[in-house]
């Protein structure tokens, strides 16, 4: 009878919590500076019970964090004290918008609109170093892009064995509405001494801890109508001196720009550009490709990224309608404008419009997206969109143009084991009406130690999309030297198992199997490839894994393949080959981290051995050091060999959290490239930036192509 009570108080203790999470309003300023002497935290609800993630997902943890949190119509105001065992901290970097995987940390995720589609992630490290960015629903899930920023307030301070963080996040920077006061909310911490990570919300590891369908729902007591008027000012200028040596030519340039940023509800954001400078301060990782096929990479450029999940999740893998870094590409742009974010609580729209200049042969064109996205009922969500490219004469349209349409309809369930989504497409360019069309169907399973997956698409051959991301539509004919568009049907099937052991003294948890297969198909329906992907690894208590990967291919290579470059080209015919990879992780809470690999096979009509290295050293706070190495050694008998080198070092100095300076050398004998990349960082006041930037480029044999400097300075004004 005790235990029944006992079982009965709880439930009621645990439904009139989750009834009664509040962000209460208080008519109050306070300094942020990690001290909590103010008396209205003395007022304000405590909120702990921290759970559990990793390296176990058991429980209730050992080292609880408590947090508070109100408003007072301005700012969001938390507080967080976590509980730690030693007074020592440790931290992987002083540069703002870094993952904090490998920082002691405070976390916190805000779904302002309590839609479970996207929302903003906020953390801090215990040396108070800042990182945000947006969390965006996915085809399977969530992802996180640290390009996003705005202007916030954090101090960390260390008392004792207590981490304590304080942060003031300004309500103009978030997208909420006054007829939906109901935050979705997330608070974890990472102690990378022990290797954890805790939860306030109780979420199993088998999905991720930024998942916004694992939110706690807070009331929030007097959510202001709107937002205090936001209106954000970012001029910037650069200079580039660019030499080339190949042809002996030089150039520099002197670029202003401004971009600007306006509420005009507290939900709605109008986003502007004007000869914005899409210069890479950051350079994009490079890769060895040893597919027939175009490879990805992530937008950067701040423009596109407010509610980027809008317009980037129109597709699916391999197959997406819209990929920002399109626009501009060729050409310079002139200006973009874009419009996006709720128009009421369950419907979100977005509108982007960028216009790029006349540049030697390349003709001006005008981009446009419009999408639309409503939530139909708790389980559905569609969307739909236009993406339009047309050639332009100044201000008139010229007859060239590719335009796609479409709708998404995403289903999740309540108890969250599944999700699926169904997708249909349509381009249209002028003198094409037939097989321009796209569908696609997939669905997901996700329990813990359990998942499985399996989706088909059907992708037409005249389904093109100037301004996506549709790698596979397009053959390269190595013989012929001309590309084919060709249609092609695609299945996929994953399973995954995985088993947890908690009371073992070594194990952490076995990946018994991780299997996978794509199996693409003509419009005809003859199979042209077939690709299997199988797993399994061991994972031991300081999360250190060992593992194999098998990977195996069945082709019918219809087109010449020349993977090594040297002119010498794969036959069509049908080929099958695999490979064989095993390596090790060592335990990532440590100064010292590193993975190695070896892989040993066939590749086409030959043979492959490869062999990869990752080594990373923290000298923190002062600096860090990352290594990586990859070697591709392939002999395709007659046809040739080649041994492709990658190697990529990073140099990180900190001087504070404001200023740094960072060094990339990149070799890649693949692109007989060996680049120097070295950028000094100074953040004078929040998000205004100066940078001086040199990059110099060479041949593998070290004769130097060309080389550039550039200095750029923006200032931000916050209005």
């Amino acid at each position: 009878m005790k235990n029944i009570l006992a079982f009965i108080c709880l439930c009621c203790f645990v439904n009139g919590f989750s009834q009664t999470a509040t962000v209460k309003y208080v008519d109050t300023n306070i300094k942020i500076d990690g001290q909590f002497d103010e008396a209205v935290w003395q007022q304000i609800p405590e909120y702990t019970g921290f759970y559990n993630y990793l390296p176990t997902d058991i429980g209730l943890a050992e080292n609880q964090t408590s947090v508070k949190i109100f408003h007072n119509g301005e700012y969001l105001y938390v507080r967080a004290i976590y509980n730690d065992t030693t007074p020592e901290t440790r931290v992987s970097t002083l540069k703002r918008d870094v993952s904090i995987a490998f920082s002691d940390s405070f976390v916190m995720i805000l779904d302002t609109q309590n839609q479970e589609q996207n929302g903003y992630f906020f953390a801090v490290n215990s040396l108070g170093n800042q990182t945000d960015g947006l969390v965006g629903r996915t085809n399977a899930g969530y992802n996180l892009s640290f390009s996003w920023n705005t202007i916030w307030q954090s101090a960390a301070k260390l008392n004792g064995n207590k981490k304590q963080y304080e942060i003031a996040i300004p309500l103009k920077s978030l997208n909420f509405n006054k007829e939906n006061a109901v935050f979705g909310i997330q608070f974890y911490v990472r102690d990378i001494k022990n290797n954890s990570w805790t939860v306030f919300k109780n979420v199993k590891r088998n999905y991720a801890n930024l998942d916004l369908r694992f939110t706690e729902k807070f009331a929030v007591e007097n959510l202001p109508n709107t937002a205090a008027s936001r209106f954000t000012l970012t001029p910037s200028i650069t200079t580039n001196y660019q030499e080339d040596l190949e042809n002996r030519t030089d150039e520099t340039t002197f670029t202003p720009s401004l971009d600007l940023q306006y509420n005009l509800t507290s939900s709605l954001k109008l986003d502007a550009t004007i000869n914005p400078d899409f210069s890479q301060i950051d350079v994009d990782q490079q890769v060895t490709n040893l597919t027939r096929f175009a490879i990805f990479f992530p937008e950067r450029r701040n423009f596109f990224l407010e509610n980027a999940d809008l317009f980037s999740n129109l597709g699916v893998d391999g197959v997406n309608p819209f990929y920002s870094r399109r626009i501009g590409a060729e050409s310079a742009v002139q200006f973009g404008l874009k419009l996006s974010g709720n128009i009421a609580p369950k419907t979100r729209i977005g509108v982007l419009n960028v216009q790029t200049d006349e540049e030697n042969e390349i003709a001006s064109q005008n981009f446009s997206a419009f999408v639309g996205e409503q939530q139909l009922t708790k389980n559905f969500t569609a969307t739909a969109y236009l993406i339009n490219r047309q050639e332009t004469d100044k201000f008139e349209f010229i007859d060239d143009y590719n335009r796609v349409t479409g709708l998404n309809i995403n289903y999740k369930s309540d108890n969250n084991k599944w999700i699926g989504i169904a997708n249909v497409g349509k381009s249209f360019n002028d003198g094409i009406s037939k097989k321009n069309n796209f569908y696609n169907a997939g669905i997901w399973f996700n329990k813990r130690g359990f998942e499985w997956n399996a989706a088909i698409k059907h992708v037409g051959e005249n389904y093109v999309t100037d301004v996506g991301f549709t790698p596979r539509l397009y053959n390269y004919d190595a013989i012929n030297d001309v590309v084919i568009r060709e249609g092609y049907i695609q299945t996929t099937v994953g399973v995954e198992y995985q088993k947890f052991y908690e009371n073992s003294k070594s194990l952490n948890s076995v990946r018994y199997v991780n299997y996978s297969n794509n199996t693409y198909f003509d419009e005809l329906g003859n199979q042209n490839q077939s690709s299997h992907f199988l797993n399994s690894a061991v994972f031991f208590k300081d999360l250190s894994a060992v593992y194999y990967v098998i990977n195996y291919d069945d082709i019918d290579l219809k087109y010449g393949f020349d993977p090594l470059g040297n002119g010498n080209s794969l036959q069509p015919n049908r080929y099958r080959f695999g490979i064989l990879k095993v390596g090790y992780n060592s335990a990532n809470n440590q100064k010292f981290r590193y993975r190695v690999n070896v892989q040993k096979g066939t590749y086409y009509s030959g043979k492959r051995t490869t062999a990869g290295a990752y080594l990373n050293y923290q000298l923190l706070p002062f600096a860090n050091f990352e290594l990586t190495h990859d070697v591709n050694h392939i002999d395709l008998n007659e046809l040739g060999k080649e041994t492709f080198h990658l190697s990529r070092f990073t140099s990180e100095i900190f001087f504070s959290n404001r200023l740094n300076w960072t060094t990339y050398i990149q070799y890649n004998t693949q692109r007989d490239n060996f680049n120097i990349n070295s950028r000094l960082q100074w953040e004078y006041k929040p998000l205004s930036y100066i940078y001086f930037v040199i990059s110099d480029n060479f041949t593998q044999n070290l004769a130097r192509k060309n080389w550039g400097a550039a200095f750029k300075m923006n200032y931000r004004f916050d209005f």
